[in-house]
């Protein structure tokens, strides 16, 4: 009897692991769906580490790194792990793996417009290829072959390039930048931002909702309306400037820093609101990764938000976000007020607090690139 009860127990754990088990072995730069009810979220990939949140069934997870049967994901605002036998690998990423198609000879040839300024164009299909060029808003060129979200285009020289579709007529509704706003104003040799392109980041947004506030607000909804005053202010001032999302919706971080990486960037700034489990913790900061010209575009930013708003001075911080740390642009990170106190709370939900903030980023940025 002992040895049928070990074996009956035996089958019963064999069944369960391959049962819950086999979703997926993970990989980097894919993106997965949550395959359980309730998944936690950890600050560490241990089964013992702090769980900082949870995601529920059908959640989009983009895997940024894999270490034993953890993955890497982003998650209010930070660097967490999911445990990766929990998530399935997401359809969308099988077809994007075959979504590379060639113009056929005996079909009209496509023509592509540039719909942007400033458009780099590449060596390859991807913001890690070389850029061989520019594309000015206007510019139109055969197509020759697609390939994801990449248009090889051939110049009047018979060479040929890749520019990202979403800069182009031929954006679809998956580009990440159906999303990005463009300028509606010509900008004015005598503003002070004149001539400079200005990527603005909205944190978070469609199924990541980032954190909530006191009563329940989204961070993804608080960051894209001031992103947006932001905007105003600064087109205003002569800058030409783009959003990563005009809409609640979900850009995974690769397609953020691509974004950036697809103009002649001249700043990028992530646009975020704090948020911990203790309601005492208050106040705004500025975050870069790289000393030198980040750190001192950080510092002037930091400086005119300490000027502008009521609320806590953190200072500046250097720390290892990936917008940051994979955007080869100048780029900072700020974050506008913890919307789990209930002062910073009450302090950003004033209709002036926007405007604040808009006039502090206009002056950091003017400091900065005035000297």
């Amino acid at each position: 009897m002992e040895n049928i009860r070990y074996s009956i127990i035996f089958a019963a754990i064999f069944f369960l692991f391959f049962t819950f088990s086999s979703p997926t072995h993970a990989e980097s730069n894919q993106t997965y769906e949550v395959g359980t009810d309730v998944l936690n979220v950890r600050d560490a990939p241990h089964k013992d580490a702090e769980v900082v949140g949870k995601l529920k069934f059908g959640d989009s997870v983009p895997a940024f790194k894999e270490r034993n049967g953890w993955v890497s994901t982003f998650y209010g605002g930070k660097e967490v792990w999911v445990a990766s036998h929990f998530l399935v690998k997401s359809e969308n990423n099988e077809a994007a793996s075959s979504s590379t198609t060639v113009a056929s000879t005996n079909e009209a040839v496509q023509s592509v417009a540039i719909q942007a300024d400033s458009v780099r164009l590449r060596s390859g299909p991807g913001t890690e290829n070389s850029i061989i060029g520019h594309a000015s808003k206007g510019d139109t060129y055969p197509l020759v072959e697609t390939n994801e979200d990449w248009l090889k285009v051939k110049l009047d020289n018979g060479n040929t390039v890749w520019v990202a579709s979403w800069l182009t007529n031929q954006a679809t509704s998956n580009s990440p930048s159906e999303q990005p706003a463009e300028q509606t104003s010509t900008p004015n040799a005598s503003q002070p931002l004149a001539g400079y392109n200005i990527i603005l980041d909205p944190g978070h947004g469609g199924v990541d909702p980032g954190s909530l506030s006191l009563n329940n607000e989204k961070e993804k909804v608080l960051a894209l309306d001031v992103s947006n005053v932001i905007a105003e202010k600064l087109r205003s001032e002569g800058a030409t400037v783009l959003l990563t999302r005009s809409k609640d919706s979900y850009v995974s971080l690769q397609e953020r820093v691509r974004i950036s990486e697809s103009y002649l960037t001249d700043a990028f700034i992530s646009v975020h609101f704090n948020a911990f489990t203790s309601q005492a913790s208050n106040g705004v900061s500025t975050h870069y990764f790289a000393d030198g010209a980040e750190r001192e575009l950080a510092q002037h930013i930091q400086t005119a938000l300490n000027k502008h708003t009521n609320l806590t001075n953190r200072g500046v911080k250097q720390d290892n976000y990936y917008v940051l740390r994979e955007n080869n642009d100048l780029s900072i990170l700020v974050e506008l007020g913890f919307i789990t106190n209930p002062h910073d709370l009450e302090v950003i939900r004033d209709p002036h607090y926007s405007s604040q903030i808009a006039d502090a980023i206009f002056e950091g940025l003017v400091k900065y690139f005035n000297e």
